[in-house]
This record gives C-alpha cells, sequence and structure tokens, in this order.
C-alpha cells in the first residue's frame, strides 16, 4: 500500500486558486494510478480527477473540466491538484488516492485502495 498526505486546502475567495499536493510514501509510488475525490457536507464522496500510472491519461469530472489540472511527479512521490476559477460549490474535503497497479485512471472509488486524511477547501461567494 501506499500511504498519502494532502495539503494545501484553505479558504478562497469565489474565482480564486488553489493548488492540492499529495505526498506518497511506498517504493512503488510510481506504479499506481492516483485520483483525487471531494466530500461536501451532506453529500457522498465525488470524483474529481485522476491520472493514469504514468501519468500521460486524465480524466476529469465535468464540474471541473477546464479549472482543475491533476499532475503527478514521481520523483518526488507527489500529486497535484491546481484548482482554479473556483466556486463555492467546490468546497468539500478533497482526499487523494492511489490504486490500480499499471493502470489507467478511473472515476470510481472501488479501483483506490490507498486514501490519505483528506484536506478542506472552503470557497466564498
Amino acid at each position: 500500500q501506499v500511504q498519502l498526505v494532502e495539503s494545501g486546502g484553505g479558504l478562497v475567495q469565489a474565482g480564486g486558486s488553489l493548488r492540492l499536493s499529495c505526498a506518497a510514501s511506498g517504493r512503488t509510488f510510481e506504479r499506481y494510478a492516483l485520483g483525487w475525490f471531494r466530500q461536501a457536507p451532506g453529500k457522498e464522496r465525488e470524483f474529481v480527477a485522476a491520472c493514469s500510472w504514468y501519468g500521460a491519461i486524465t480524466l476529469y469530472a465535468d464540474p471541473v473540466k477546464g479549472r482543475f489540472t491533476i499532475s503527478r511527479d514521481d520523483a518526488k512521490n507527489m500529486v497535484f491538484l491546481q484548482m482554479t476559477s473556483l466556486k463555492p460549490e467546490d468546497t468539500a474535503i478533497y482526499y487523494c488516492a492511489a490504486g490500480g497497479l499499471f493502470a489507467g485512471p478511473s472515476n470510481s472509488s472501488s479501483q483506490y485502495d490507498s486514501w490519505g486524511q483528506g484536506t478542506q477547501v472552503t470557497v466564498s461567494s
């Protein structure tokens, strides 16, 4: 398994930007697909973005397409989520996840077997 720790969340005004980071430990980090999910109060966890095990293929949820970008730096065991043009409806706890050995990106949480503790993102109107 891969251990994951998110950071970079905070309070931002609508229209602003944030960059979430997720640090991973584990020698085989580069072999796994990575994803970002979020959970707003009173709602179920939902898919945000994912990338394949080598990072060339990405997948985004419709609400964030064109505004969010997922990237990975395997040399540093890091995955990032650059968020721009933030909206109040983006307010949620954001989780990074790893799973799917040598797999492509997936919007299904069942592919991922390692999860971080989450970081809060709050967008004010």
